[in-house]
């Protein structure tokens, strides 16, 4: 199902928004203010943004620039200054699509579904896709780049890369990612697979394996995806 974040301090129009897409299918995440909206950056994995310019403890603009750092996910600002200025600084931050209050819901759902239309490249429309530094992580390709440069993965340390990157922010325990990397077929994972995998995986994404960038370990715990 695709996951929509809005951002948006008015409460009847929050509502008003997270009524119309849910009767479309979509799940919504209803933040009412900057830091709702970065918990649920950090905590979600989402496919586009939806937000208001001006919130009562931050700005979308902000909130833009902090998605821009490690997501490419379409981005769509509400606003009700529409001046030209405006509109031209959003889309320099990153925005893909701009609409003015007053707006019409049909106007915003069609605008909307053209938004995950150009952003999408599988079945269901959508490229689900991570950046982080000098990585790009393509989920739905099973691919890695880093500085444009695709790495030769094995499937395990794909699901780890995976794991990790999903959950940036968070730690995720030894155990937590053994049952991410539990064979579908019912192969056993250990212990042991785990830190091999990760020694490979850190081999081949870090300049500096001693010096870890990416995936970092929270000892006596598990792991954690780069500054999070």
């Amino acid at each position: 199902m695709t996951t929509i974040l809005i951002v948006e301090d008015d409460r009847l129009l929050l509502e008003g928004l997270s009524y119309t897409l849910e009767k479309e299918h979509y799940e919504v995440l209803a933040a009412g203010s900057y830091k709702e909206g970065v918990d649920y950056l950090q905590s979600r994995n989402i496919h586009l943004a939806i937000l208001d310019i001006r919130l009562p403890d931050g700005s979308g603009a902000e909130l833009c620039r902090e998605i821009r750092r490690s997501s490419v996910i379409p981005v769509i600002f509400l606003t009700a200054n529409d001046t030209e200025p405006e509109i031209v600084a959003g889309f320099d931050l990153g925005a893909d699509d701009y609409i003015a209050k007053p707006f019409s819901m049909e106007v915003l759902l069609r605008r909307l579904k053209a938004v995950l239309r150009r952003a999408g490249d599988d079945e269901a429309g959508l490229e689900r896709s991570f950046m982080y530094r000098d990585l790009k992580i393509n989920f739905n390709k099973m691919m890695v780049y880093k500085n444009g440069e695709e790495l030769k993965l094995t499937t395990t340390e794909f699901r780890l890369i995976e794991a990790l990157a999903q959950n940036s922010g968070q730690v995720m325990t030894r155990e937590m990612l053994l049952n991410r990397l539990w064979d579908q077929s019912g192969n056993f994972v250990d212990e042991n697979t785990l830190s091999v995998n990760i020694k490979r995986l850190r081999d081949k994404l870090e300049d500096d394996p001693k010096n870890c960038r990416y995936i970092k370990t929270v000892f006596g715990i598990g792991y954690t995806w780069g500054d999070g």
